[in-house]
């Protein structure tokens, strides 16, 4: 009677189930639309012209303005900076954050404070960051004064004057602030791997080391990954610290693609050169994150939506 009366049960029509999907999606795919995909259409459009802003679009370039931006000697720097602070983040940022995080996941007293202490420079501010730094590193301020007082004069530089230094210097200070984000994702990660995995490493024969390299590395790979992507956006698109410090001095030594793209935009007022800058920043910034899912995070989403769906 139960297995008759369950083939009996009326379903839910097809077109009304699509329907609710539809009535919950539309809010937002009309703000996503509104917001992120006619900016794009209008920076595409102003692209391909001469325009400063105010006057009508008229006078059409074409595709003259992307020439003009790939032949400029402060867009090719501020891409080489991009880059240098890329491969710097994913050769000792990412690293150091998973030996804090592997540190921090072990049971000691005071681990509680130490990770928040850790992840506190993530929730300032970066403009307060910025303005603090950029008083902290002028000539024989804090930064100076403390290397004289213990000895190490010979150290003091012009840490955002120096055309040679002032990306490094602005590395360190950006590793700072995000280093601490970075480490709560891996912590996370680590937290999820059942300690059962590692014991049985252990009686197994395997010291610590093999065991974190063949069983809680391999485990946390997909949290890595995920980290990995973030570090490598927020690289190509950085802006806010590097523009309250140096504004992309000293002579455009410190300019990111974003930067030159606000300088052209609201400084030079070059709003059609400007826009084809955010377009092109717009176009490594989703090629890169495309090739990332193609290549790197695929295996995790299939994993993923194949155990949501069994």
């Amino acid at each position: 009677m139960t297995a008759i009366s369950r083939r009996t049960r009326p379903r839910p029509a097809v077109g009304a189930k699509w329907l609710t999907i539809g009535l919950f999606v539309l809010p937002a795919l009309v703000l996503y639309a509104v917001f992120v995909i006619l900016p794009v259409l209008q920076a595409m459009q102003y692209s391909l012209f001469k325009w400063n802003g105010i006057a009508p679009l008229t006078d059409f370039v074409g595709l003259q303005n992307y020439v003009i931006a790939l032949r400029n000697d402060v867009f090719t720097t501020s891409v080489g900076n991009n880059l240098l602070i890329l491969v710097l983040s994913l050769a000792i940022q990412i690293p150091f954050s998973l030996a804090l995080a592997v540190l921090l996941n072990r049971r000691f007293r005071g681990r509680a404070a130490l990770r928040l202490l850790f992840f506190l420079p993530y929730v300032l501010s970066e403009a307060v960051t910025g303005i603090v730094f950029t008083l902290m590193l002028q000539p024989d301020s804090v930064v100076d004064a403390s290397l004289a007082a213990i000895g190490l004069e010979g150290l003091t530089q012009d840490w955002l004057g120096d055309s040679t230094l002032v990306m490094i210097t602005l590395f360190v200070l950006i590793s700072w602030k995000y280093f601490g984000f970075h480490m709560i994702i891996m912590l996370a990660g680590l937290q999820g791997i059942p300690r059962e995995l590692e014991e049985a490493a252990l009686i197994d024969g395997a010291d610590r080391r093999q065991s974190f390299r063949y069983v809680t590395l391999p485990l946390l790979g997909p949290t890595i990954r995920v980290s990995v992507f973030l570090s490598m956006i927020g690289a190509l698109q950085l802006f806010e610290m590097v523009w309250v410090m140096t504004a992309g001095g000293p002579v455009n030594a410190s300019s990111t693609m974003a930067i030159a793209m606000f300088k052209a935009g609201f400084r030079s007022n070059q709003f059609g050169y400007g826009s084809a800058l955010a377009v092109i920043l717009f176009v490594v910034c989703l090629v890169v994150a495309l090739l990332y899912q193609r290549f790197v995070l695929r295996r995790d989403t299939e994993g993923a939506i194949t155990a949501y769906g069994g």
